[in-house]
């Protein structure tokens, strides 16, 4: 039987491809912008992931496990991106990588209790371990990215400012289903938050996008 399930994480997952592709050839290769390739690389890898469960079925545990392993560098890259960015400089800031590499680890001795419990056009949804720690982590991380944005905004001019209100941007539009998600909860409708992750790495295709504007404009010679 034919299904459409995946197939938006397949077209996502081609553009940022393009995206990447393009950085590669015509981006100078400074730190904040090989990490902002990262990112790119890890949300595209996410889409593939979601793609070949949805569409493939291909939905043992493994597969469910290694999109979450993916996605778990996402924050704390994304932040040390920012600060590498506005050129903060700091060895704690690999310090920041701890959660994800302990959630790793941790998920390998539990891979079984991941699985895929639906599919959609859209999105997917979820069951995994420590689901409200995982959200923690994850999303303070998100939010101390916001802040910086914010502050960098307001405290900086000429192409910093630029570079902020582009990221922050992105990070605004990939807030809404979040915000959507926790508003639904409240109102006894918890089923919302078991594909948030899934919603989230599809509304930062603007995330993808205002990376790519960003690292093709930043040339901070090294």
């Amino acid at each position: 039987m034919q299904t459409w399930n995946g197939i938006i994480s397949l077209f996502i997952a081609c553009i940022e491809l393009i995206f990447l592709v393009n950085l590669l050839i015509h981006a100078e290769k400074n730190k904040a912008n090989k990490m902002a390739m990262l990112l790119i690389l890890l949300l595209m890898i996410y889409q593939w992931l979601e793609f070949l469960m949805c569409h493939f079925g291909i939905q043992f545990s493994f597969m469910p496990y290694l999109a979450f392993v993916d996605i778990s560098f996402l924050p704390p890259l994304g932040l040390y991106y920012i600060l590498t960015l506005f050129g903060y400089k700091s060895n704690y800031f690999k310090l920041l990588f701890i959660p994800a590499i302990s959630f790793s680890i941790y998920y390998t001795f539990i891979i079984p209790k991941f699985t895929v419990t639906s599919c959609a056009v859209f999105y997917a949804t979820y069951n995994y371990p420590l689901g409200d720690l995982y959200g923690f982590f994850y999303y303070s991380l998100v939010v101390a990215v916001i802040i910086i944005l914010i502050l960098k905004l307001i405290r900086t001019s000429g192409i910093n400012k630029k570079f902020a209100a582009i990221i922050l941007a992105a990070q605004i539009v990939i807030s809404i289903p979040v915000i959507t998600a926790f508003i639904l909860s409240w109102m006894n409708k918890p089923e919302t938050l078991d594909s948030i992750e899934s919603v989230m790495c599809k509304f930062a295709f603007a995330y993808a996008l205002a990376l790519t504007g960003v690292t093709l404009m930043n040339k901070q010679h090294e």
